[in-house]
């Protein structure tokens, strides 16, 4: 029987805490709406759909594309998740996190639409706007 570690991320306000296996890696996504949801790109770790919400009653859901939703927190208004409705997985905050030291940046997509005011050090996986969208299409 396998006990994988599990990690717990909180919102600002603590109203709502999130519980799912231990990640280390994550994305940033540089779509023109996540930029503008988060003032800059999105670093979100992908969980897949096993994730355990307290204070759901807490969280307010935006559908803001055909296909997710983004999930915050109704208190604090913390950024809590991207949520894929035809999946049903979950791209969680890295924010909500505390021991963030242990995530390194695996890739990115949506690299066409990033603007030329920042860059990242870390040689990452890369994905171009097109090449996101055939992969959702190939599923």
């Amino acid at each position: 029987m396998s006990h994988s570690k599990k990690m717990t991320g909180t919102c600002l306000c603590g109203t709502v805490s999130i519980v799912v296996d231990a990640h280390e890696a994550i994305d940033a996504c540089h779509c023109g709406m996540c930029r503008r949801w988060s003032s800059g790109p999105y670093l979100a770790l992908h969980v897949g759909p096993n994730i355990q919400i307290t204070g759901i009653d807490q969280v307010s859901r935006y559908r803001s594309s055909e296909v997710g939703e983004r999930g915050f927190c109704k208190t604090c208004g913390s950024h809590l998740f991207y949520y894929f409705v035809t999946s049903k997985h979950y791209a969680l905050s890295a924010g909500l996190f505390q021991d963030q030291a242990k995530f390194s940046l695996a890739a990115q997509i949506y690299v066409d639409n990033k603007p030329d005011y920042y860059n990242f050090a870390e040689a990452t996986d890369m994905m171009t706007e097109a090449e996101v969208i055939q992969q959702f299409a190939d599923q």
